[in-house]
């Protein structure tokens, strides 16, 4: 068992210098999904990415949809062994924050540091995954490996439903891994095993065809920036964060004890929370109860008003119209369907002059937290980073699991590999090669334990 270690770290430290070449040429194509103007480079992507395939000795294809295309691609080694889909994204945000040391899309390499827009969300953790898949299948483990990586996740994957029923180019496997999260901790890996849904929607109100000027026209003008605000005051506590929507947490499955203390072994500190995101305060300062509420408890969150006068100074104008753009969070067993007709009845209760638009909606997502592949997932990530993982859920979506969950019924788990400092959708973002060499080691073992496990 030694012997074979070694062999594994020679070849983790062997394929460091193609690693490092790989996702730099990555991390300087600004594949940015949600700009139409990055097409040509969501297209250099894919090829990239195909090409990455290729050259690790797997077969790959580009598939294509009614949006950006999809690269499908691996190993089919036996018909009776069992196949595992990876799945990760090639698309990233935007890097405008002014905030940034570097021009986001010049990958920079300083030590152990890979800095650039998408080194860990999430190019170096789909490299990492490649890297190790491939010595797994080298070294003759019995799987088939299949890679999908996506290009519009960071837009909500509109096009991710159509890919995958290409049956041809991207078939149906025993089970998925995904490596798309973060740790709570560089000290304790976190795996998720369950993701929040999203539901986004603007409220318009019109009441008149111009700005007019206070002196004039106020108290007898109505205000649609007052009036949009009185709505959100009805449907959240701002200070607790409850949501007054008539029946919203009817559907809301609450964690087990047995969850939270799962949560609890994480190594989450809430010091460390708020350092992290900038945050001065927050609403509770209990571990337990900060964890519950941004992995399993459902939200309404406000993330900008338009209207009037945005200026420096003050603009004495009654607006002739507003705009308030919200989001809901959810969880098990909650659906944004009924979310929004229960938003959209309660709006048109409150003032029935306010519009209410649907923006995109993901289903949330709840996988295994007991079982073998639970299990064959704690001991690949303790043989990639000497600790055991705790098992958490994740507040934000990824609407390709949910997709995958509904069109192939089969076990769906996580081995993320990038930490909170990485700076995940923020400024000065980076990868490490802790992380990625670690990675490397933990898909070796966890394709040899699903291998042990075989099909049934």
């Amino acid at each position: 068992m030694r012997d074979l270690e070694r062999q594994l770290d020679t070849y983790i430290n062997d394929v460091r210098p193609r690693y490092e070449d790989m996702l730099g040429q990555a991390v300087e194509i600004p594949s940015i999904s949600m700009d139409p103007q990055h097409a040509p480079d969501i297209r250099r992507m894919a090829e990239l990415a195909a090409q990455y395939l290729r050259d690790a000795g797997a077969e790959a294809h580009i598939v294509e949809t009614p949006g950006y295309p999809v690269v499908s691609g691996g190993w089919t080694i036996g018909p009776t062994y069992p196949t595992v889909t990876i799945y990760n994204h090639m698309d990233v945000q935007p890097a405008q924050e002014p905030e940034w040391k570097q021009a986001p899309f010049a990958f920079q390499k300083d030590n152990d540091i890979y800095r650039g827009r998408g080194a860990t969300d999430d190019k170096g953790p789909a490299l990492a995954a490649l890297f190790g898949a491939r010595y797994a299948v080298e070294q003759g483990v019995p799987i088939n490996v299949r890679f999908l990586w996506e290009l519009e996740e960071e837009n909500g994957s509109p096009s991710f439903a159509a890919a995958i029923k290409n049956r041809v180019a991207i078939p149906r496997p025993d089970s998925v891994v995904v490596s798309d999260t973060i740790w709570l901790s560089k000290n304790k890996p976190a795996m998720p095993y369950g993701l929040r849904g999203l539901l986004g929607a603007r409220l318009v109100l019109r009441t008149g065809s111009k700005d007019a000027h206070s002196g004039v026209t106020g108290g007898a003008a109505r205000n649609p920036l007052a009036e949009l605000m009185d709505i959100v005051h009805a449907c959240v506590d701002a200070k607790t964060g409850h949501v007054k929507i008539p029946g919203f947490y009817h559907d809301v499955v609450e964690p087990t004890k047995e969850e939270i203390t799962s949560f609890l072994k994480s190594g989450f500190q809430v010091n460390r929370f708020k350092q992290a995101y900038g945050f001065k305060t927050l609403r509770t300062q209990d571990p337990a109860e900060v964890m519950r509420r941004i992995w399993a408890a459902p939200t309404f969150e406000v993330h900008g008003l338009v209207g009037g006068y945005h200026g420096p100074g003050v603009k004495t104008v009654v607006p002739g119209h507003g705009e308030l753009k919200v989001s809901m969070r959810l969880v098990p067993n909650q659906t944004p369907e009924k979310a929004f007709a229960l938003f959209k009845k309660y709006v048109a209760r409150l003032n029935p002059t306010v519009k209410v638009e649907r923006e995109g909606m993901l289903q949330p997502f709840r996988g295994l937290f007991h079982g073998p592949y639970v299990e064959a997932v704690k001991r690949a990530v303790k043989a990639g980073f000497g600790k055991e993982p705790a098992f958490i859920r994740e507040g934000g979506s990824i609407g390709a699991v949910v997709t995958m969950q509904k069109a192939w019924k089969v076990p769906i788990l996580f081995m993320g590999l990038s930490l909170p400092e990485h700076g995940y959708h923020a400024p000065n973002e980076y990868f490490d090669w802790g992380q990625a060499s670690g990675g490397m080691k933990a898909f070796v073992h966890y394709l040899g334990e699903l291998a042990k496990m075989g099909t049934g």
